[in-house]
């Protein structure tokens, strides 16, 4: 039965079996992300306790999500489900086509001709592209706060990076953007993986800050709500 807190093996400090096989062939490489990690968290967790047990699992989860490995460890691709702030339900398979964890996050029943960011236009590739050129320094993600442990695993979350580079014609400001939520990972109790990840958030608050630049320039509105 493989543990849904990734054991000791190979990979980087906050990650487990980073050196297995990857869809794009080589491991990600983590070293620019793993520093503003380190300069700008809130709290470091205790080695083994279980908020830092579940930062690794939360990490190394987002990692197979974003990267695609050729064999999961986190989760059971044939159960696993990702529910966003109950209302939006995917399985596995669904996931592939959304393009992505942006794009999946960033989801909008807004009209088309109100989105700034549109996520039903981008491909994973570009989506991907488009944020690391926001956060040259890369989008850093811990855990906050643990309520629960498993088998239903409640958590708190930050997403964080500062806004250095152009986002979509809008200019850096320089700032810290933070992108924070809760979310709870259900574990199966017979292979002790994940089969569903539920989420509650708000995309404007990752998408305001990062528009705010077109109301000072007077090339558009700044307003949330037509992200």
């Amino acid at each position: 039965m493989t543990s849904s807190y990734p054991a000791a093996g190979e990979g980087d400090k906050y990650r487990e079996n980073i050196g297995r096989a990857w869809r794009g062939g080589a491991p990600p490489n983590y070293d620019a992300v793993n520093k503003l990690f380190q300069q700008e968290r809130k709290t470091v967790w205790p080695e083994g306790s279980l908020e830092n047990r579940v930062e690794k699992l939360v990490k190394t989860w987002e990692m197979e999500m974003v990267h695609h490995p050729d064999e999961y460890i986190t989760i059971d691709p044939t159960k696993f489900i990702v529910v966003l702030n109950g209302t939006q339900t995917y399985k596995f398979e669904q996931l592939g086509p959304v393009g992505g964890s942006y794009n999946l996050f960033l989801q909008t029943p807004l009209p088309p001709e109100l989105r700034i960011y549109d996520p039903d236009k981008l491909t994973e590739e570009g989506s991907h592209e488009i944020f690391k050129t926001a956060f040259p320094r890369g989008f850093a993600l811990e855990v906050t706060k643990v309520y629960t442990d498993k088998p239903d695993i409640n958590f708190q979350f930050r997403h964080f990076g500062y806004f250095e580079g152009n986002f979509m014609g809008n200019p850096p400001t320089g700032e810290l953007i933070e992108f924070c939520g809760n979310a709870v990972f259900k574990i199966d109790p017979d292979t002790d993986l994940i089969v569903k990840a539920e989420f509650f958030f708000d995309r404007a608050q990752l998408l305001a800050p990062l528009i705010k630049g077109r109301a000072a320039l007077g090339t558009g509105s700044g307003c949330p709500f037509l992200a």
